[in-house]
C-alpha cells in the first residue's frame, strides 16, 4: 500500500489534487446536508440573511476559489502552502458547483427541477478528477509511449484527434460523454460515432434532410431516456434531495374559456374583446 501511495500519488505530485477532491466532495455533501435540514426546519441551521439580503453559499465559494486558485499558483509544488490552497479551492468549488443551476439560470432554482443540474455537474466533476488521479490524462496523452512523447508532432496529433472526438460528441448533444471523453478517449469516440440526440446542433445541421436519421435518432433517444431517466433521478434525489413538486410538464393547459357571454342579450350575444 505504501509503494502504491508513493508511486501513484506522491511521486507524480497528485497529493494536492487528491486533497482538493476530498475537500470538494466533503464541501458539497456538508452543504447539501445543511440545506436539506434548513428546508425541513430541523437543527440549528438557518439561512444567512443580513439586513434581509439572502447570501447564497456561492458567494463564499467564489471567495475561497479565488484564494485557493491564486494561492496554488503562487506556492511551490508539493509544499504545505499548495496543499492548503488545494483544500481551500476544493471547499470553494463545492460551494460554487452546488449552486451551478442558480448561476446558469440566474434564478433561485435550487429546489426546482432545474436544480438537478447542480448535482449532475458535481458528480461529473468528481468523476473526471478521480479518473485523472487514477492515471488518465486529458486527450489521451497517457496512451503514448515514451518514444512517442518525445515527438511533439505525435503528441499534438493525438491531442487534436481526441479533442475533435470530444467536440463532436458535445455537438451531438452528449455532454456527459464529451466530458468523460476528455480523459478517456474511447468514451468520446463512442459518443462521436453514435447518432446525435434530437435538437442537438449536429442533428439540426446534418439531419434536416434525412428523415430516416431523424426518426432513428428520436427513437433511440426515447428508449435511452426511458431506461435511464428514472434511475438517474433517484440517484440525484438521494444525493441532493428531491425537488419541490411543480406543475406536470406533460399536462396540457386548460381550454380557453373564450369571450364572456352577456347574460342580458342571451346566449348568442358575446362581449367582443380586442386581441393584440
Amino acid at each position: 500500500m505504501g509503494d502504491w501511495w508513493y508511486r501513484n500519488i506522491i511521486e507524480p505530485g497528485k497529493l494536492p489534487l487528491l486533497l482538493a477532491l476530498l475537500s470538494f466532495v466533503g464541501s458539497f455533501l456538508a452543504t447539501r446536508t445543511v440545506t436539506r435540514l434548513i428546508r425541513a426546519g430541523k437543527g440549528p441551521f438557518r439561512n444567512i440573511s443580513p439586513g434581509g439580503l439572502h447570501i447564497h453559499h456561492v458567494v463564499p465559494g467564489v471567495v475561497l476559489v479565488v484564494i485557493g486558485g491564486f494561492g496554488a499558483v503562487a506556492s511551490g509544488r508539493q509544499s504545505i502552502a499548495s496543499m492548503i490552497s488545494a483544500v481551500l479551492f476544493g471547499l470553494g468549488a463545492g460551494l460554487v458547483l452546488d449552486e451551478f443551476a442558480l448561476v446558469l439560470h440566474l434564478d433561485d432554482v435550487y429546489w426546482s427541477e432545474q436544480g438537478r443540474q447542480s448535482v449532475e455537474v458535481v458528480v461529473l466533476t468528481a468523476a473526471v478528477v478521480v479518473l485523472v488521479l487514477a492515471g488518465f490524462l486529458p486527450f489521451g496523452v497517457n496512451d503514448l509511449t515514451e518514444q512517442e512523447r518525445q515527438s511533439r508532432g505525435l503528441v499534438v496529433m493525438n491531442t487534436a484527434t481526441n479533442f475533435c472526438l470530444a467536440l463532436i460528441a458535445l455537438g451531438k448533444g452528449k455532454a456527459r460523454m464529451a466530458l468523460i471523453g476528455v480523459v478517456v478517449p474511447f468514451v468520446a469516440l463512442f459518443g462521436a460515432v453514435r447518432l446525435a440526440r434530437p435538437g442537438s446542433p449536429w442533428a439540426k445541421m446534418f439531419y434536416g434532410r434525412r428523415p430516416r436519421a431523424r426518426a432513428r435518432a428520436g427513437l433511440r433517444a426515447y428508449h435511452h431516456d426511458r431506461r435511464w431517466a428514472g434511475p438517474r433521478r433517484k440517484l440525484e434525489d438521494l444525493i441532493g434531495g428531491r425537488p419541490d413538486p411543480g406543475p406536470d410538464p406533460g399536462q396540457a393547459p386548460g381550454p380557453d374559456p373564450g369571450p364572456a357571454a352577456d347574460p342580458a342579450s342571451g346566449p348568442t350575444s358575446v362581449t367582443r374583446r380586442d386581441s393584440h
